[in-house]
């Protein structure tokens, strides 16, 4: 295995749950379509950008990009046996409530340099209608002090995967689109951070425009 990628049974987990659960349910289930898959780099660390408006997301973004990704998650889930050892091999870490901002970051520059793929929702919060109408700056602030490129992604209709009058997920179609690499920020100045942070909003709007 290269030195450039994630632990081997993080791997084995991630392709262990990728091909028994998750792609079959998303391209039979959900009829996922994928573009631009590409555009990913296999190894190395890297910044993964994207809209969020169902909580499928993270699963749905991972399985399509074809390598592990780690995104946070609430603390409370790492204080349950079993489950702590399997999310946290399958990169989730953890983030205290009210320390998001502070918290998320740390770890996430502790994945990013262990070359891990870091995804991260430019929303901050998901969205009923998968837009980014106030891009946070942690995802530009990770890349500029990783020196790490970001990824822009498009998530098209995970919005209807629940619906209000349903128990259980609804058979929508769903549309992965993968942009292509975007450079990190030369500083952490705020200004430069803003100018990335808008230019990966606007490339993930125009593939989120491209519809199914």
């Amino acid at each position: 295995m290269s030195r450039n990628r994630e632990p081997l049974a993080s791997l084995i987990l991630y392709h262990a749950f990728k091909w028994s659960v998750v792609s079959p349910l998303f391209h039979t289930y959900l009829r996922g379509r994928i573009y631009g898959v590409e555009h990913v780099p296999k190894e190395g660390p890297l910044v993964v950008v994207s809209n969020h408006a169902s909580v499928f997301d993270p699963p749905i973004l991972s399985n399509c990009v074809g390598r592990p990704v780690a995104f946070m998650a609430k603390e409370e889930l790492f204080h349950v046996p079993l489950l702590k050892q399997g999310i946290k091999l399958y990169g989730a870490y953890p983030v205290k409530r009210g320390l998001a901002d502070r918290s998320a970051i740390r770890s996430a520059l502790e994945y990013v340099s262990a070359d891990w793929a870091v995804g991260l929702f430019l929303s901050g919060t998901r969205t009923d209608d998968g837009r980014i109408p106030d891009p946070k700056l942690g995802a530009a602030l990770i890349a500029a002090k990783a020196k790490v490129p970001l990824l822009p992604v498009s998530l098209w209709g995970t919005q209807a995967i629940f619906q209000k009058d349903s128990r259980l997920p609804y058979s929508a179609p769903v549309t992965v689109r993968i942009g292509q690499l975007i450079e990190a920020p030369s500083s952490t100045k705020r200004e430069e951070l803003a100018a990335v942070v808008q230019n990966c909003t606007t490339v993930i709007h125009n593939l989120h425009d491209l519809g199914r």
